[in-house]
């Protein structure tokens, strides 16, 4: 079997899900088809265009909030896709933004939810300091969901816990929007 031969079956594959109600095969809208890369073509999760035009919903929303943020997106294996600085936004900001998007994709759970179950006596306690300290346990970092298919993960920071996640939530509401706009 070819390079192309496997690559159409695994596109047919993820491009097919059941609907829950029927159990019939419908066709899944991915955001974006294949697309060049060095060593043939991939199937990018989160593509920079969707990225970008989420971000600046986003920053819209945090500038009628008068806020400045710094607003990460990553794909669905927590690799980084793009982030953006507001003017204004703390330089400690863009660490923390990334690392919810790391920390939403690798508990596959919003930060503010690990956050609660992170606390003393609660099951995943201390977990923050695993991961070379990438782990974020307050608000800020949602999943990105497609269709029921995690596609990334989205992070803010630059305001208070509630405002983060506040504004990660509104960038997650949204998406469905957005990807309809591209």
């Amino acid at each position: 079997m070819t390079n192309t031969e496997i690559e159409t079956i695994v596109r047919q594959v993820l491009d097919r899900r059941l609907d829950s109600r029927s159990g019939t095969e419908v066709q899944a809208k991915l955001p974006a088809g294949p697309v060049a890369a060095n060593g043939g073509t991939v199937i990018p999760t989160m593509p920079l265009k969707l990225a970008v035009k989420l971000i600046e919903r986003i920053e819209a929303k945090a500038a009628e909030w008068d806020m400045r943020v710094v607003t990460a997106v990553s794909d669905a294996a927590g690799r980084p896709v793009a982030i953006h600085c507001m003017d204004g936004a703390y330089i400690g900001s863009f660490d923390v933004a990334l690392n919810k998007t790391y920390t939403s994709i690798a508990f596959q759970m919003s930060t503010a939810e690990l956050g609660k179950l992170s606390q003393p006596g609660e099951s995943l306690y201390g977990i923050q300091f695993t991961n070379e300290g990438k782990i974020t346990i307050f608000g800020g970092g949602e999943i990105l969901k497609h269709e029921d298919v995690i596609i990334g993960a989205l992070g803010v920071s630059g305001g208070s816990a509630k405002q983060d996640t506040d504004l990660a939530a509104y960038g997650r509401s949204v998406l469905k929007e957005v990807i309809s706009c591209l």
